[in-house]
């Protein structure tokens, strides 16, 4: 079994080098404006994409959070305006936000057509595989993909095959040449129940969707998985990246990174944080990349964290440490010139870590050598069980919904 490392405590000491090469003459001073957006229609717990034509495709939550509706959008203006929004779900009532956790997630192939996946709410069918002890059909893992001219999606399917037990939230990512993945964690109907026997499994479409291969475990390192805790994919040609939380002993709740260079047929693993404690502290990731470099993000114990996943042995950096706030469910964005934008959420330190309420979007830009640029923002309002998500602009701005 991997062995735990102890070099967490050297994150903590001044971080004074970065991971994204300076070009000779691209140093950066001036501030990029970040625009601050309300996701449409009242909608919250959102994911985004961005085409190759810089379209901004937005999917949302809308409704009673453990029976609504995922609705999907799209912006050709960086955000200003949008498409009217479309039902994703083809069975009302059939998806769930609880935890901030288990709403939708989004990837747009090359070709532009656009893949949602979601955790299916009780009431969703089809319905999931049946835990063998007791029974009872667990919730499924559901996706749809839109139609050659974004106006439809096409009927909800369960992609889960011999996994049971979707708890936190899965998530999805386009490739070339007609490769989708779906990862999500669960138990195994041959291998038993508890955090400690999930596994992170992937299912591959190599026809845009069409169909699917039975899910296959990423990594066979017994890690287990943290059971209400999201995870992030993402593909570059034949690459694919995953980002996990693991539930080893109960206690081991750290990140783990995992690789592919197969298109998902195999992976290596390497742990990136680590993080004592016997809760599940209910976190999520982000990935975003530009060119070569692909960054990562997470949160450790109340603070988030991002790094250069293709750089080994590279340093994790962090906004300074706030006494009076909580920081969860990083957001990353990079744009041409390798601006760093991360976002996030706070809570007061008092609240509990899967407190529901209210909570304050805060970003910080980062230029190409890793320095802060311009003022830490923040903006109170983020809604109960919502995040931010941000992109990139074409013409050198960032863009954030909450």
């Amino acid at each position: 079994m991997l062995k735990r490392s102890l070099w967490l405590g050297a994150i903590v000491l001044p971080l004074v080098a970065f991971f994204l090469p300076v070009a000779p003459g691209a140093a950066l001073v001036d501030a990029p404006v970040v625009d601050l957006r309300r996701i449409p229609n009242g909608g919250f717990q959102p994911d985004l994409a961005v085409g190759r034509d810089g379209t901004i495709h937005l999917v949302y939550f809308s409704g009673d959070s453990m029976a609504g509706d995922v609705f999907y959008v799209r912006s050709k203006d960086g955000g200003a305006t949008f498409s009217a929004p479309v039902r994703v779900n083809s069975q009302p009532g059939s998806s769930i936000a609880r935890g901030t956790i288990r709403g939708p997630q989004i990837a747009v192939a090359p070709d532009g057509r656009v893949h949602v996946v979601w955790n299916g709410s009780d009431a969703a069918e089809p319905r999931g595989v049946a835990n063998p002890k007791n029974g009872r059909r667990s919730s499924p893992m559901l996706y749809s993909r839109s139609g050659s001219q974004l106006l439809r999606f096409e009927p909800q399917r369960n992609l889960m095959t011999h996994t049971f037990d979707l708890d936190g939230g899965g998530s999805i990512a386009a490739g070339d040449g007609g490769a989708v993945y779906v990862v999500w964690h669960g138990n195994d109907v041959k291998e038993g129940e508890g955090e400690a026997a999930r596994r992170v499994w992937v299912a591959r479409s190599n026809d845009s969707g069409a169909t699917f291969a039975a899910e296959t475990a990423a990594w066979r390192e017994p890690t287990g998985a943290c059971g209400c805790c999201g995870m992030r994919v993402f593909a570059g040609g034949d690459t694919l990246r995953i980002l996990y939380r693991s539930a080893t002993a109960q206690i081991n709740r750290d990140i783990f990174s995992l690789v592919s260079s197969d298109g998902g047929r195999s992976f290596t693993g390497s742990r990136l944080h680590e993080w004592d404690i016997n809760a599940c502290p209910m976190t999520s990731m982000s990935i975003a990349a530009q060119g070569s470099h692909v960054l990562g993000a997470w949160e450790t114990d109340g603070q988030v964290y991002f790094t250069d996943l293709g750089t080994k042995g590279a340093v994790p950096r962090a906004p300074a440490p706030t006494a009076s706030e909580r920081r969860k469910h990083p957001r990353l964005a990079i744009d041409k010139d390798g601006r760093v934008l991360m976002a996030w959420t706070g809570t007061p330190s008092s609240s509990a870590p899967h407190s529901h309420g209210e909570s304050t979007l805060s970003w910080q830009v980062f230029g190409a050598d890793g320095q802060p640029i311009g003022e830490r923002g923040n903006r109170p309002g983020v809604p109960p069980l919502s995040l931010g998500v941000v992109a990139a602009r074409p013409g050198g701005s960032f863009v954030v919904f909450y």
